[in-house]
């Protein structure tokens, strides 16, 4: 039986995930702002989970009805048939977003919600599921819109760019989803050597390594559908097997991974081993404006520092002209993928872009800026 689920996606990768989704069958597609909506069978569910590398959540849509004010909406979730889906031994939490919703206060709508869950298990069962702000077995969501409200059970539980193998606690400046979804946007193929020059924790190395050798980005974590009564472990457990007999050996790569912090390239080598992927990407400590290709073409992605990260204008004025003379010097022959919230960047580097694609990361907006290097007549003058 077709269900209908929401995937979330960072802002500008939804035909990319749209196209994803659809060769993991899902069927009845709609890209909306931030996301697609989709059908498909519970089969289909866990593996969007478990194969998905753009999506940040697999929801799953239980409830919809019309509102006017916070009593509709206790009256919906209050009707829901929660006791079908999971028991009160779960624990549970309520998120709410919304979009033009003409009431006030989302905290009090989730309290709400919260209510008329727990209400709904003491008339099935007698009592209610505690409720787990930090670790949640069951995550409901509501998404109201400026008449209507939505509840989702997620599916993934932690989002999907957790892939379950960082054993750094940082927060990492780039999202793993965000990360695989520019090398979706570069074209890049797997036989086609990879370079990020300024590669930090190695997030585009990782997952542009786990595309390659084949290896599903969810193979290493648990998702909060085992959790629920629609799960049937037999069926899980193949789907699993067939997704590791798929996985491929490692082997060396022709990806190459560069930075000039000592620190960022042990955390680096770190990730890459947490991930299995030892010996498979090529590093090197070395500063990008100095740094020679290590093919005569490719693809060449980077997050390079923009104010937020880098902070004084002055040294941002000084380091763009030399980035643009350093691909234009060494690197024609590559398609160059520069990730900025700096719109200045092409003026300031000095080179034409031949797409600029907006892209958020997490809540800043972004422009995924392309350059195809040739020899000559690149200049912006």
């Amino acid at each position: 039986m077709s269900e209908i689920f929401f995937s979330p996606a960072p802002r500008g990768l939804e035909e990319a995930l749209t196209n994803e989704l659809r060769t993991l069958g899902a069927v009845d597609l709609r890209t909306v702002p931030g996301g697609v909506e989709w059908a498909g069978d519970w089969m289909t569910c866990w593996r969007a989970n478990l194969e998905s590398r753009l999506a940040t959540r697999v929801l799953w849509r239980v409830s919809q009805g019309r509102y006017r004010n916070e009593a509709d909406i206790y009256r919906l979730a209050y009707a829901t048939t929660w006791a079908k889906w999971f028991t009160p031994s779960e624990t549970i939490r309520v998120f709410v977003t919304s979009r033009q919703s003409p009431l006030k206060s989302l905290e009090f709508i989730t309290l709400k919600i919260k209510d008329a869950v727990c209400d709904h298990f003491r008339a099935v069962h007698g009592h209610r599921p505690n409720v787990d702000t930090a670790q949640p077995m069951v995550r409901i969501t509501a998404f109201l819109t400026r008449d209507t409200v939505t509840l989702y059970l997620d599916t993934s539980g932690e989002p999907l760019y957790k892939r379950g193998f960082k054993p750094g606690t940082v927060e990492a400046p780039l999202k793993e989803n965000l990360a695989a979804g520019i090398l979706a946007l570069s074209g890049w193929r797997a036989d086609e050597p990879l370079a990020d020059p300024m590669c930090g924790s190695a997030t585009f190395l990782i997952e542009a390594a786990q595309i390659a050798l084949d290896i599903a980005p969810g193979l290493g974590r648990h998702f909060a559908f085992e959790h629920l009564r629609t799960f049937k472990t037999a069926e899980w457990a193949e789907l699993r097997r067939k997704a590791e007999a798929r996985r491929q050996h490692p082997r060396n790569l022709p990806i190459y991974g560069s930075d000039i912090a000592g620190s960022q390239l042990r955390r680096a080598r770190e990730n890459l081993a947490a991930a299995g992927l030892d010996g498979c990407v090529s590093l090197e400590k070395a500063d990008l404006l100095d740094l020679a290709p290590p093919a005569a073409g490719g693809v060449m992605v980077a997050n390079p520092p923009y104010g937020v990260r880098l902070g004084e204008a002055e040294e941002l004025a000084a380091f763009y002209p030399r980035l643009g003379d350093a691909l234009k010097k060494r690197w024609p022959g590559w398609r160059c993928y520069l990730l900025s919230a700096d719109m200045s960047l092409p003026k300031a580097i000095g080179l034409k872009a031949s797409r600029r694609t907006p892209l958020f990361n997490g809540a800043l907006e972004c422009r995924l800026f392309e350059y195809k290097i040739v020899a000559g007549g690149m200049r912006t003058g």
